[in-house]
């Protein structure tokens, strides 16, 4: 059996090393729990990717979560998963604190016109890799097509856009179930109320304190936790258009200023969350509710996944036999590339011009950006990012860091 004290090492070399999106950090836990050590087999490692891809959330963390529960029960599950999370968490919160107190000194907001440059190329590439992967037939470019009008053009919710092309991949699926393997034994409905009763619990405390911000801040990204399919970068666009459009709590440069430096760091990418959080609760009231603010925030967006791991793992190699599952799978899939595409074009258009409005036809509405207000640097730092990117496969440290000198220099001699 593996030792707690190795698995701890083990999940901690993961969470210190896991940079470059979900792609490399499922690459690494594979080569760490089942080339190097061999703690699982290759067909318990991808049962459980398929599972942790149907889940809403960051599917890696998921991931290490059911590694360290298979080897160690939910001990070993909240050993990984949480070692998963907090270094980037403690890196984004001082990163965050920094940018709260410098962040809008002109010097420093230049620097960030290349990271914001680079984020939309960042995007773009996370388009290229799922469309690669998602787009296998017609009936997948149609989802993807319809995914991008229905957010993009009629502006429907997220979570509308997955149950629908979920429930259309359910329901168009073909295939025969095969035998299904001996189930582990698991007390599903006890563990379900256990943990619901703690993702709640900080939540009903803060709200008898009467801490109206935190509730907000609690409520929001426990929903958003809940319909966080296809990753990050799918759920950006509805949670950006909260998050600024709704609450107020940070303008659209400061969220792309916070995909940028959460991008720099190790752990799961919607860590920027965390960042949202923590300027939301600056702005309110100072460093020490703002500290209180990113907890919460990482409170709520992670604790779920811990509830979906323990109650639904006893249950992974059986869903791995149903291939209704997996048409839903591949349609939400699908439905995510549409997603990012919106997302994609949305970021270009706002950090490549100054100014942009919407203009209504009927129940369509379209961004209408001043052709005035282009900005000639950002697309120039963009092109070279995409280069360096897309075209030289330079790490995405390297290239942040250049883009946002570059951006600091232009601002330097007032060209940005």
């Amino acid at each position: 059996m593996v030792s707690i004290a190795d698995l701890t090492r083990v999940s901690s070399r993961i969470g210190l090393l896991s940079f470059g999106g979900p792609a490399a950090q499922i690459a690494l836990m594979h080569r760490e729990f089942v080339e190097d050590r061999k703690w699982l087999s290759e067909q318990e490692y991808l049962n459980a990717l398929s599972f942790c891809m149907l889940l809403p959330g960051p599917e890696a963390m998921q991931l290490a979560t059911y590694a360290g529960w298979k080897l160690r029960g939910v001990a070993g599950g909240l050993i990984a998963g949480g070692l998963f999370v907090i270094p980037g968490a403690i890196v984004i919160a001082a990163l965050a604190a920094i940018y709260a107190w410098f962040g809008q000194v002109p010097f420093v907001a230049a620097l960030f016109l290349g990271v914001q440059a680079t984020v939309v190329i960042i995007v773009i590439e996370a388009l290229l890799r799922v469309s690669r992967k998602a787009l296998k037939g017609t009936d997948h470019w149609v989802i993807a097509g319809l995914a991008f009008m229905g957010i993009f053009v009629f502006h429907l919710p997220y979570p509308v856009i997955v149950i629908a092309a979920g429930i259309w991949g359910l329901a168009t699926a073909r295939g025969t179930a095969t035998e299904a393997p001996p189930r582990a034994k698991a007390n599903t409905l006890a563990t379900v109320a256990i943990w619901a009763v703690i993702l709640a619990a900080p939540l009903a405390l803060l709200w008898a304190l009467d801490a109206t911000l935190l509730v907000e801040i609690g409520v929001f990204f426990s929903k958003l936790a809940v319909v966080t399919f296809g990753g990050a970068y799918a759920v950006l666009a509805y949670m950006t258009q909260a998050v600024v459009g709704d609450f107020g709590w940070l303008t659209l440069p400061e969220m792309m200023d916070g995909l940028g430096l959460a991008e720099t760091t190790p752990g799961p990418l919607i860590l920027v969350a965390e960042f949202v959080g923590f300027l939301a609760g600056y702005r309110e009231g100072g460093i020490g509710l703002a500290l209180l603010a990113a907890l919460v925030t990482i409170w709520m967006t992670f604790t779920p996944c811990f509830l979906w791991i323990f109650a639904g793992a006893p249950y992974i190699d059986w869903i791995a036999t149903r291939p209704r599952l997996s048409g839903a799978l591949r349609a939400i899939t699908a439905a995510v590339v549409g997603v990012i595409l919106n997302l994609s074009i949305w970021f270009a258009v706002h950090v490549f011009f100054e100014r942009v409005g919407e203009e209504r036809l009927g129940p369509a509405t379209l961004l209408t950006p001043d052709l005035t207000s282009i900005n000639i640097v950002a697309i120039g730092l963009a092109i070279l990012a995409g280069y360096l990117i897309l075209l030289r496969h330079w790490g995405l440290p390297a290239v942040l860091g250049l883009a946002a000198l570059l951006g600091a220099g232009s601002g330097a001699f007032g060209i940005a």
